[in-house]
């Protein structure tokens, strides 16, 4: 068979060389992740081949550490990423649904495998295969930002098996991966001290992470028709769609005390409530605060970001539903001591995060929003 000639199961819609040509490209991404943790150290047996083995092992970590293993994808965002060719930003939805989960239980983040599923990886230098290596790119930008090493990873043409709203894209995509993390048994945060009068910390998010991208793409297909992805006037709110979701891990590792010496945390960090799904009433209310008998009187919450009130307005989205459905303008929740706040707050903004004092714990099983949805509006879950 000539170089030129494609082989029948690249016909069919595997092109096996393009694909391995990828995977190789993907891997030097990987080999460039290996020293970013000082917790972590890369045996790469792999003798420069994409398929070879890279076992790890944990380093400079407390004597009980434990591990732990946390995987989810992005979801649906993809077609909003897809729409907005922000291919390169992908990878801060992946590591924020991934880390996040290791990071809420007071955990630490380490070691990231993905799963790529694309409807073709296309051919060399074209716009297809150009808008993968963004995405693997991205990753590996972030990784060296938030010291994550990537181990490996899997790339697979799926053809027809990655469906889409945007039908003809070229560039379908799912992508989702597991993230290993290490804990340590005093460490770990369960939300078993908290307790009333402790302090409510929301982190500010500007955009919506990847949890309710179902709704997003409603309120834009009523906003903007059923192609909305078409529609030229849509641009701006797609783009602000897809935002890139804010990482918070590096901060609160710190505060919890993961790069101290000694791994003396700087405050006590009695709960940290991702806001993914079901938001507010199931991570906070339903998980933390009520099995012990506890609410939440929380009046100061982050004004949602533009497009996230736009799409409830278009969507008609009910304020209840607003703040379990999103995030509503903060990724994360935080719950301190009175007397910690100062310093939570100071070193929040040493890592280029928002962080406000957006409530308090209460002896009482209810917890109280001021919505920032409707004017004058509460949201009350019991």
């Amino acid at each position: 068979m000539s170089e030129t000639k494609k082989s029948l199961y690249a016909e069919d819609g595997v092109d096996i060389r393009e694909e391995a040509d990828f995977s190789k490209y993907a891997a030097s991404i990987c080999r460039g992740s290996y020293q970013n943790s000082p917790f972590v150290y890369v045996n790469d047996l792999s003798e420069g081949q994409f398929r070879g083995p890279r076992p790890f092992t944990l380093k400079n970590l407390p004597p009980d550490y434990f591990i732990e293993a946390s995987t989810d994808g992005i979801g649906t965002k993809g077609i909003l990423v897809d729409s907005a060719r922000s291919y390169t930003d992908a990878a801060y939805d992946i590591i924020a649904m991934t880390a996040s989960d290791i990071t809420r239980f007071g955990g630490l983040p380490l070691v990231f495998i993905n799963v790529l599923d694309v409807a073709s990886v296309g051919e060399a230098n074209d716009t297809t295969r150009l808008a993968y290596k963004s995405i693997i790119d991205g990753l590996g930008k972030v990784a060296r930002e938030e010291n994550i090493v990537i181990l490996k990873g899997e790339t697979a043409q799926m053809g027809v098996c990655i469906g889409s709203e945007i039908p003809d894209s070229p560039t379908r995509f799912n992508w989702s991966g597991t993230m290993i993390g290490a804990y340590q048994k005093d460490k770990v945060i369960t939300g078993k001290s908290v307790s009333d009068g402790q302090v409510i910390i929301a982190l500010k998010e500007r955009g919506f992470r990847s949890n309710g991208i179902s709704s997003v793409r409603k309120a834009l297909a009523k906003r903007f028709g059923p192609e909305w992805w078409k529609n030229p006037e849509a641009a701006e709110s797609i783009k602000k769609a897809a935002a890139p979701s804010v990482l918070y891990d590096k901060f609160i590792a710190t505060l919890h005390g993961w790069f101290d010496k000694s791994f003396t945390p700087e405050i006590s960090i009695h709960a940290a409530i991702h806001l993914s799904g079901g938001a507010i009433r199931e991570k906070l209310a339903h998980d933390i605060l009520f099995p012990r008998n506890f609410g939440a009187n929380i009046p100061d919450l982050w004004e949602p970001p533009s497009i996230m009130r736009e799409c409830a307005l278009w969507r008609g989205m009910s304020d209840e539903e607003f703040y379990e459905t999103w995030n509503g303008g903060q990724g994360m929740l935080i719950v301190v001591d009175k007397k910690d706040v100062e310093r939570c707050l100071m070193r929040a903004s040493e890592f280029s995060i928002e962080a406000r004092v957006a409530g308090t714990v209460v002896r009482e099983r209810k917890v109280r929003i001021t919505s920032k949805l409707s004017v004058g509006k509460e949201v009350i879950y019991s």
